[in-house]
């Protein structure tokens, strides 16, 4: 069985949440299997291999999950992205628009330094938003985007359309 198969029949699908007419994919049955744990890491790690990553930056917080695992894969950085006031200062942060409003995230500002090389990750790929959110951070700090990783996408959402101005080299395993 395929990485991509294991991980269909593990996502649990509950309908109807958070709100009516949402299929909110549940990612958490993939962590009570270690192997399966360790399996994802690699197959999200597996593209950027030889591509001279040095930071890998995780999106609060599902993007948490796997990407220190993908960072340890890589030998590179973890890059820990929150929303703003979560972080103690001294902190570099972005506001960037959702569907209703404004929203604001932040890193520490002596993760990224000029000439790193850094991969975005986030468990699921929507609108793009807070992913290219993240990209501008790293790119604002004088690092270069070298491309974006997600477990799964809603690619009719169209998110990679954001994503476009800092790297079009985007991974994912699964898409919905």
């Amino acid at each position: 069985m395929t990485c991509k198969e294991k991980l269909t029949e593990a996502i649990r699908i509950v309908e109807d949440f958070p709100k009516p007419g949402i299929s909110f994919k549940d990612i958490t049955p993939i962590l009570l299997n270690p192997a399966l744990v360790q399996e994802v890491i690699e197959e999200l790690a597996r593209p950027w291999k030889d591509k001279g990553i040095t930071r890998v930056m995780g999106i609060e917080s599902r993007g948490f999950l796997f990407g220190p695992g993908i960072a340890m894969q890589l030998n590179a950085g973890f890059i820990i992205v929150r929303k703003k006031g979560k972080l103690p200062p001294s902190t570099f942060s972005v506001s960037y628009a959702l569907e209703y409003g404004e929203a604001e995230i932040e890193i520490s500002d002596y993760a990224i330094r000029p000439g790193e090389v850094v991969l975005v990750h986030d468990d699921i790929l929507a609108t793009g938003g807070t992913a290219a959110a993240a990209a501008s951070l790293a790119v604002n700090q004088g690092a270069l985007v070298k491309g974006f990783s997600f477990l799964s996408e809603l690619a009719i959402l169209n998110g990679r359309e954001r994503l476009v101005g800092f790297s079009t080299d985007v991974e994912t395993i699964l898409n919905f």
